[in-house]
């Protein structure tokens, strides 16, 4: 399995999974902590609009707002402490995921929180080994306020069709043997209604990857599904999630972002500075040269068909449309450092919102 210390997401997966981070307990309601100078200090990984505010979520539970996009006020007494990695809205209905399988829901556009799902490791000497238990989830995609899909570690997938009151687990491994009443018991977990979607084994059969990372999920103009997650992994469906077919990526590492635009087209974006573009849902991918080899983590649509990809070192990488060449920049803070940059949102006046290991800032690019 491949580090993950060349960026936050992965590193919060990393500390986690090597018990450098001891595990959130369940035995009592924790809450998240209060940090003053979270917006400009905190680990702050992902952001987004919902129709009367914005809202970024980080470390230890942190759920920031914002009506202006200049001024950020911590949300108190979000119910977790559990790191947030990743934040969608439908209107004012928002959902933010992180660890320990943790799925928050607001309902007033961020303003107060409630647990929808929450998966806490259990450390007890008598419990049972769950491979699933305790998995981090990466991100979320809510295609309107009722269905959704989060995706996260060990192949995580997780389904809602009732704006997340209740959370089905999509198998994404199926013994070759079984029969399909014995793949619905045993390989997919029931919460609320029963479903045995899956994913081959066959299809999962990457080098010696068996249960790899999912690390973001897009939807794209035609309604198609991409995953895209480490050693090059790719997933589409064409028909809503109801089933999921394996993807050839031409780069064998990891991608930590996907972004969908209009039709079948989408870019990929993950280690290293790779980007590939595709207006065939994968059929077939083109490298585009971003001129960097520093890791991207997040990434957003900016002008028509463009993006605005963030990462290493306070890297922006911007393309204003397809077919033309991407130039970089450098996002420095007011203290002039150059932060690792994980989340990044495109504002109405071409300006962009980003956040990372310093919190939440604005960046104007630079006219070229």
């Amino acid at each position: 399995m491949q580090s993950f210390g060349a960026t936050f997401r992965r590193l919060v997966l990393a500390l986690a999974c090597t018990g450098l981070v001891a595990p959130v307990l369940a035995a009592e309601p924790l809450r998240s902590e209060t940090m003053p100078l979270a917006a400009s200090q905190g680990l702050i990984l992902d952001l987004t609009e919902a129709a009367s505010r914005a809202v970024a979520v980080g470390d230890r539970g942190q759920i920031l707002v914002s009506e202006s996009r200049t001024d950020w006020r911590q949300v108190p007494d979000v119910p977790t402490r559990a790191t947030l990695t990743a934040v969608t809205a439908a209107g004012d209905a928002v959902w933010a995921v992180g660890h320990d399988g943790t799925i928050l829901n607001s309902r007033d556009g961020g303003l107060t929180w409630v647990v929808q799902r929450e998966d806490v490791l259990d450390t007890s000497p008598d419990a049972a080994f769950d491979p699933r238990q305790g998995v981090p989830l990466l991100d979320i995609l809510m295609l309107d306020a009722n269905h959704g899909f989060a995706v996260g570690a060990y192949s995580q997938l997780l389904r809602t069709e009732d704006g997340g009151a209740t959370w089905t687990f999509v198998s994404t491994t199926q013994a070759a043997a079984s029969s399909p009443a014995d793949d619905q018991a045993s390989q997919t977990e029931e919460v609320g209604n029963d479903d045995s979607w899956t994913l081959s084994e066959d299809d999962l059969a990457m080098e010696d990857v068996s249960d790899p990372h999912f690390n973001a999920i897009a939807r794209t103009g035609s309604g198609a599904l991409l995953i895209v997650g480490e050693r090059g992994v790719a997933f589409r469906s064409r028909d809503g999630g109801a089933s999921w077919e394996r993807i050839e990526l031409p780069y064998g590492g990891s991608m930590f972002g996907v972004i969908g635009y209009e039709g079948d087209h989408a870019v990929a974006f993950g280690m290293r500075g790779n980007v590939y573009e595709t207006f065939d849902l994968g059929e077939s991918w083109s490298a585009i040269d971003t001129g960097t080899d520093l890791s991207l983590m997040g990434g957003a649509v900016w002008g028509e068909g463009g993006f605005a990809l963030v990462g290493a070192n306070g890297i922006v990488v911007l393309r204003e449309g397809p077919g033309q060449a991407p130039v970089n920049q450098v996002y420095s803070n007011a203290a002039q450092e150059t932060p690792v940059l994980a989340g990044v949102l495109a504002r109405a006046n071409r300006g962009l919102l980003v956040s990372g290991e310093k919190g939440v800032d604005q960046y104007t690019p630079r006219k070229q």
